[in-house]
């Protein structure tokens, strides 16, 4: 069973957490959180980049010179790629690069990301980060406090405040996110991930069902 200590906003200890079995104790399978992350990565890709063949370009509709007697290349457009302004050969045109993986892949994928870095102790659980009002420099004594200052952070709330997203937003290589959204690319992205008391029960809610 995986454990994680709870720290206070102040970084005194209050105790220790059994962190869930289904989500922090699985086998970790490294193949199966590799294609997760490269999923995750390809669908963020626009796919936008085109390019114009030689039938787009504007232009080309006359012989550009005669065929013999000028010592050049034989020639019947301008749209030709060997012409400036002609088309482009095999250039990119708008493509779709989102993968589908199955839910079962990525909760397989989730729960070995989360069981490595549980292995590796890079989990640390906080009682609260509820702010009652925005103030970056508390928010990042919070993180001084709990020895997690200067390093990338997955901050996973279950609902954060108005205040909390305020307070973190402007710190760098923090990224804060709800439970229910946690990602296999987010787990392994960050060196530490900072979890409240009630998102790791959300967690289970949600992931562990």
């Amino acid at each position: 069973m995986a454990t994680a200590i709870v720290y206070e906003k102040d970084g005194t200890e209050s105790g220790k957490m059994e962190l869930p079995e289904k989500l922090f104790g699985g086998e970790v399978n490294q193949d199966v959180i590799h294609e997760a992350v490269v999923a995750y990565l390809a669908n963020q890709r626009q796919g936008t980049a085109s390019t114009k063949g030689r039938s787009d370009v504007r232009g080309g509709g006359h012989k550009p010179y005669r065929q013999k007697g000028t010592g050049r290349a034989r020639a019947g457009t301008t749209s030709s790629p060997v012409f400036r302004g002609g088309g482009v050969v095999f250039g990119p045109h708008p493509r779709d690069y989102s993968r589908k993986l199955p839910k079962k892949v990525k909760r397989l994928a989730l729960v070995s990301s989360l069981s490595s870095r549980a292995n590796d102790g890079d989990i640390v659980v906080i009682k609260s980060l509820e702010m009652t009002e925005p103030k970056t420099k508390e928010f990042a004594g919070i993180l001084a406090n709990i020895d997690v200052a200067g390093k990338k952070m997955l901050v996973v709330v279950d609902r954060p405040n108005e205040a909390t997203i305020k307070s973190a937003r402007n710190i760098p290589r923090v990224k804060m996110m709800q439970a229910n959204m946690v990602s296999t690319y987010d787990v392994m992205w960050a060196d530490k991930i900072v979890l409240t008391a009630s998102a790791v029960e959300r967690m289970e809610e949600v992931f562990a069902s």
